[in-house]
């Protein structure tokens, strides 16, 4: 009796047509200064051809929030789609109407962390209460690997440095919020900081990376000084710029 129990139990988890679960994605974020569609194109496919292989075809969350006045939302939409880049949400919009043209559009608003909302005080004084400063989020024990990073596979590290004992093959992408260690031959792609934590270093013993980022400031395999190809390099921002110097 038990074994039917179960058998019929295994049929009943099979049927089940659809399943729930939460998950977590990293995605770019392009943030739109200008309204013009075709400037906006001629923009994204630069940068598309200066990393093809990270950005073509790539999910992007679309930041509309410096656009104001009247703005052509079909025509942006289109230009965008046209340099092959999938839409999926948008973020900042603030604009009522702007709004209404996008859920026309089928795409979800999503909000990029949490939004400052405004409050009145009751408390007659000259002087504006302040905003308590936002909270930062704890920090996750490092997720750590001791086996080697074959090509497509991708391991993500939230709230968390990420540490690799081992090679990472080309084809193969670390992602951290945090800082990345690698010990070992390093030829796929590394992108620390994937929350905009600008503070975030990548380290590694042997640098051969398809490309390297910290906070969105990316390198291709090409624009890595030669000084330092090959080499263990630490990498981190100083004034906005990805800055390379010997690990030892």
């Amino acid at each position: 009796m038990v074994g039917i129990e179960t058998e019929l139990s295994k049929v009943r988890m099979s049927n089940t047509p659809i399943e729930l679960k939460g998950s977590s994605f990293t995605l770019s974020v392009v943030h739109i200064h200008d309204s013009r569609p075709a400037v906006i194109q001629q923009a994204l496919e630069e940068k598309i051809a200066q990393a093809p292989a990270f950005l073509k075809h790539a999910p992007v969350v679309l930041n509309v929030a410096s656009l104001e006045g009247a703005v052509n939302w079909q025509q942006i939409q289109q230009a965008v789609l046209a340099t092959g880049l999938h839409v999926v949400g948008i973020s900042g919009c603030k604009d009522a109407s702007l709004k209404e043209e996008i859920q026309r559009a089928g795409l979800p608003l999503l909000n990029e962390g949490k939004e400052k909302v405004a409050r009145e005080s009751h408390v007659i004084t000259p002087d504006p209460i302040p905003e308590p400063a936002p909270a930062v989020p704890p920090y996750a024990k490092a997720r750590f690997i001791d086996t080697p990073v074959r090509s497509g596979q991708r391991i993500y590290a939230q709230n968390s440095d990420l540490i690799v004992a081992s090679h990472v093959s080309a084809g193969a992408e670390l992602i951290a919020d945090g800082n990345i260690h690698i010990y070992g031959m390093m030829r796929g792609r590394a992108l620390a900081g994937a929350q905009g934590n600008t503070d975030t270093h990548i380290f590694c013993t042997h640098l051969y990376a398809e490309l390297v980022s910290v906070a969105g400031e990316y390198r291709l395999s090409d624009e890595i000084p030669a000084d330092y190809y090959g080499k263990a390099v630490r990498l981190n921002l100083i004034n906005g710029a990805l800055f390379f110097q010997p690990l030892f």
